[in-house]
């Protein structure tokens, strides 16, 4: 490679040369072709003159990643020297690798995703979004009325709005509820284990993450009181029957040159593949997507907006917003495999729904292309179609803000089965802290743990450590909500009597939490206590009783370290490690050891 790329430095004016005159000739094709070909075709020639005509060009910007995706045009300043422009990025192409010679073709060119950019537009009676083309540009929206398609153009802004119609006669809408969870990998290991006893079910996301009874399957109210008969009768799972009387239901609707529209569904495109989407009044608050976008009902009775975006298009919305533009290269590098991985492997989450991925912390977070940048761009170029696999198969690519120190298993945080290269792995440059001899499992070792602060790989870092005081007022008050909103007998309590960790993981996650209150006394397990407590940051901590000099108790100290599950790779932590001279492979194979890095291909498995 670097033999071929040192050839084409030294002789880039004639391949130049060579280009050059091929172009001619392919100008000439076209010139006879099109005298044959006035009518039909005779935008794809058009197209292809075009592509003759800024080829160089469209090789530098490639090269910057960001415009074929996306319909954006450049042109190369005249003043700048044709033959020197061509010659570098020739070059330059060819270091970064990014020519047909660099590698075997991805799987991944051409692959596009559906990701829910607004999950329940309606829910609110007063909701409403704003969509806009660019400059010089048009939306196309396309829907069904009256049983017939219709197409409307407009270069102005179109702004969707919420009416709640009423029902000519109330109507029932009921699920049957095997389960409430705060994550999705939570949500299908429980969704695993019905389907192992004969169930039909699917997840979906009302508001907490939850397991139904499959609803085009048990469809009848009959069907669906049998079914929770029998499992009542067999188990002792929690399951219920959510059932709404529903008189009246949202509607969006928007208005075209003084008509009013109101379909279910709508698709919206633009000429350039770029629309802005505003939730707000404000324009700066406008994001920017590309592709193009649906409107469509979800399971909730509301919308979703759909974004239809190309896979490495969608990776330029989510690297700057999940690592930021100012990580070292290596880490950016990992982080862009990572996400291409993670987003692979999870497009069944949404499948109640008819998408595949959301655009916030419960998948990655993504924005549009707003803060797309240079630096980000090039790590994705750099590492195009590349993914992470252990055996051929995508990874778990489970990752976080700040492990707190300390890696964990799947099993510490969520149900299910570990992942083999998921495990405790000491987040720190050099193995100070032997976890097999001093293991976190231990109530003294870890508060030791927790209470050490220099030697990680994110000491430096403000979330690697917290200690947050909480009144036992407010303690009580989010633990009834999130016993509520799981539909506990539990949440009967009114006030909190104890609290202990009984049980933690290899590598210090909270596995078992004791709660006493006037009422009984129940565990919360793993995740669960980030959602029952607002204090924690992570699972990653111990309690303190507080008298705050009063013989009763005050309420609790939470003392922890990391933000987020601390699964898999730190961001904050390989960041620390790029900065020490590591290059991605190396990061990607710290945290997460036996994993090979390939190009994905139709033999990987997802």
């Amino acid at each position: 490679m670097t033999s071929f790329c040192n050839f084409l430095g030294k002789t880039g004016n004639g391949i130049i040369g060579a280009l050059m005159r091929q172009k001619n000739r392919a100008t000439k094709q076209l010139q006879n072709q099109q005298l044959q070909r006035r009518i039909k075709g005779q935008k794809a020639l058009s197209r292809r003159r075009a592509l003759y005509d800024y080829s160089f060009a469209l090789l530098y910007w490639t090269l910057r990643v960001a415009c074929l995706r996306v319909g954006v045009r450049y042109q190369v300043p005249m003043k700048f020297s044709f033959w020197r422009f061509s010659h570098t990025v020739l070059t330059t192409f060819c270091l970064l690798g990014l020519t047909a010679a660099s590698g075997p073709e991805s799987n991944s060119q051409g692959m596009e995703l559906k990701i829910g950019i607004v999950q329940r537009f309606g829910d609110k009676p007063t909701a409403k979004l704003q969509l806009e083309p660019t400059k010089g540009d048009r939306l196309k929206l396309k829907f069904i009325a009256a049983n017939k398609q219709q197409i409307l153009f407009t270069n102005k802004p179109v702004k969707l709005e919420t009416l709640m119609q009423a029902l000519p006669q109330s109507a029932v809408e009921e699920v049957v509820v095997l389960g409430t969870y705060r994550t999705f990998e939570t949500a299908e290991d429980s969704a695993n284990k019905w389907r192992s006893q004969g169930m039909q079910v699917e997840i979906a996301q009302p508001e907490r993450w939850q397991v139904w009874a499959k609803r085009d399957v048990y469809s009848t109210p009959l069907l669906r009181r049998l079914l929770l008969q029998n499992i009542q009768a067999s188990t002792k799972e929690k399951v219920y029957l959510d059932t709404k009387i529903l008189k009246q239901v949202p509607r969006v609707s928007w208005v075209v040159d003084g008509k009013r529209y109101s379909p279910n569904d709508l698709e919206i495109s633009t000429d350039k593949n770029l629309i802005r989407v505003n939730k707000s009044e404000k324009q700066e608050f406008a994001r920017l997507y590309a592709g193009r976008l649906n409107l469509q009902p979800n399971a909730y009775g509301t919308y979703t907006l759909v974004n239809q975006v190309p896979l490495e298009t969608y990776l330029r919305g989510v690297l700057p917003y999940e690592i930021g533009t100012d990580a070292p290269v290596a880490a950016l590098e990992a982080q862009a495999i990572l996400a291409r991985t993670y987003a692979l492997r999870n497009l069944r989450r949404f499948a109640a729904d008819n998408y595949q991925l959301c655009a916030d912390t419960h998948c990655q977070v993504y924005y549009g292309l707003n803060g797309a940048a240079a630096k980000t761009d090039l790590a994705i170029a750099s590492t195009r179609g590349k993914v992470l696999t252990y055996k051929n198969q995508l990874v778990d690519a489970l990752y976080s803000s700040t492990t707190g120190g300390v890696t964990a298993f799947f099993s510490d945080v969520w149900n299910g089965d570990d992942r083999p290269y998921l495990r405790p792995v000491l987040d720190a440059a050099t193995n100070f802290w032997n976890l097999s001899k001093q293991s976190l499992a231990d109530e003294n070792n870890f508060q030791k743990f927790i209470n050490t602060q220099q030697g990680f790989n994110e000491s430096k870092w403000d979330m690697f450590r917290w200690h947050k005081e909480t009144p036992l007022k407010d303690i009580t008050k989010d633990l009834q909500k999130f016993l509520q909103v799981k539909n506990s007998p539990d949440a009967k309590f009114k006030t909190i009597q104890a609290m202990a960790v009984v049980k933690r993981s290899q590598s210090g996650r909270i596995l078992e939490l004791a709660v006493k209150t006037d009422h009984s006394t129940f565990i919360l397990h793993k995740d669960e206590v980030r959602s029952a407590f607002a204090a924690p940051k992570s699972t990653l901590f111990y309690i303190q009783p507080l008298n705050k000099g009063k013989p009763e108790l005050w309420g609790y100290a939470f003392i922890g370290g990391g933000l987020g599950h601390g699964v898999g790779l730190s961001q904050t932590g390989a960041q620390n490690l790029a900065k020490l001279g590591w290059s991605s492979p190396k990061i990607l194979q710290f945290y997460y050891p036996g994993t090979q890095i390939q190009i994905l291909s139709k033999e990987t498995k997802l």
